[in-house]
């Protein structure tokens, strides 16, 4: 799966199982405030229905008119009495409660005036400890559920997602399969041009011609490249990398003379600062791509007569140019691919693509500093 995909894949999981998750953490909540308000009534229900038996109990000794009196008790609550007053009479509680206050959070109790008035009672509290069993067993149910329910909409959004971006994949797949066509029709003529422009050179054969054939060799080079550029971008995730060590500064001198006739074209001043004992572990069409994309860009941004800057060092390659720049709104997404800061110069967008794949491939680090209409730097630091 490619890196596109795998990022629409996710922020799909991620809005769709959180909207998800939201919905059913609502319905459960809903859910368990209306069990539990049912289970809390059902025992208090229970506790009212003690208090009359305590008051039937209370009618029987006033009617028996025994000599001596016992309060009742019963196994499963504590009760008392209070007279007209509030005052606490007595009860089974080993602390008499205040009529007005509530025993404890994990207490039911319930308060009824005694009607008729039986021995001296004008009150009766019931109390009991709450059953909080069902309430554990609910709690229980409902984590489950939402297990469950996660693991299977989990499931059932993973091959949603899929089905989502199948058809980015197959649009995906139509586009490489016509950049790689494209690339291999195109491949031929370059190479047919670039050889007989060199042959023509060594053998001079049109004296007088050569500001026209500089012109269709860095038209050449420039189809070259791009040749390049989207062949890597097709194969890359298939391409088998050979580390060799180069020596950078060889290269990049290389690289420039490559480059000369579109630098002279623009005007530009070339500056270089090479140290030509960096050595650096890469493959070598990597680095290629890396320098040529750098200075490719470096040349196409610059102004006429503009400068380009080259500085390699032990620890880093640094180009610079005095170009257009990059607007600050731009510098967050210039690294993506088809991105283009400035559309007035043409061009595909993958050239900063391809570099910022290069430098993660081998663990570099990127830094671009750019302001615009003054320029921009590119370092990369191994």
């Amino acid at each position: 799966m490619l890196h596109s995909e795998k990022r629409s894949l996710i922020r799909f999981l991620v809005i769709y199982l959180t909207s998800t998750f939201l919905l059913f953490s609502l319905a459960s909540w809903i859910f368990y405030t209306s069990t539990k308000r049912h289970l809390m009534d059902k025992q208090r229900d229970e506790l009212k229905y003690e208090a009359k038996h305590m008051q039937s109990v209370l009618r029987q000794l006033h009617q028996s008119n025994a000599p001596i009196l016992y309060y009742p008790t019963f196994e499963h609550i504590d009760t008392a009495i209070y007279n007209l007053d509030r005052g606490y009479i007595f009860g089974s509680f080993h602390s008499p409660p205040a009529l007005e206050t509530d025993i404890s959070p994990e207490i039911l109790v319930h308060v009824e005036k005694v009607e008729p008035y039986y021995l001296g009672a004008a009150y009766l509290l019931t109390a009991k400890k709450i059953d909080f069993a069902p309430l554990k067993n609910l709690q229980w149910s409902i984590a489950m559920f939402m297990l469950i329910a996660g693991v299977f909409f989990a499931i059932l959004g993973y091959f949603l997602g899929k089905l989502f971006v199948a058809p980015m994949r197959q649009s995906i797949e139509q586009m490489n399969h016509f950049i790689q066509d494209t690339t291999h029709e195109l491949n031929t003529p370059i190479s047919t041009i670039l050889t007989n422009i060199e042959m023509i050179e060594t053998f001079e054969k049109c004296q007088g011609a050569n500001e026209e054939l500089k012109r269709i060799e860095i038209a050449s080079r420039t189809l070259s490249r791009i040749y390049d550029d989207l062949t890597y971008l097709n194969l890359n995730h298939h391409y088998h990398r050979k580390e060799v060590t180069l020596n950078m500064g060889m290269l990049i001198e290389e690289r420039l003379v490559y480059f000369k006739g579109m630098a002279e074209v623009k005007g530009l001043h070339v500056k270089q600062e090479i140290n030509a004992h960096v050595m650096l572990t890469i493959d070598r069409n990597d680095a290629l791509r890396l320098v040529d994309n750098l200075l490719s860009n470096a040349i196409k941004y610059n102004k006429p007569g503009g400068t380009l800057r080259v500085v390699l060092d032990m620890h880093m390659l640094t180009i610079s140019d005095t170009g257009i720049g990059i607007r600050e709104k731009d510098m967050k997404t210039i690294l993506h691919r088809f991105k283009r800061a400035n559309k007035s110069e043409g061009g595909f967008g993958i050239g900063l693509d391809i570099v910022n794949q290069v430098v993660k491939n081998y663990g570099f680090k990127l830094e671009i500093n750019s302001k615009e209409d003054h320029g921009t730097t590119v370092r990369v630091i191994w």
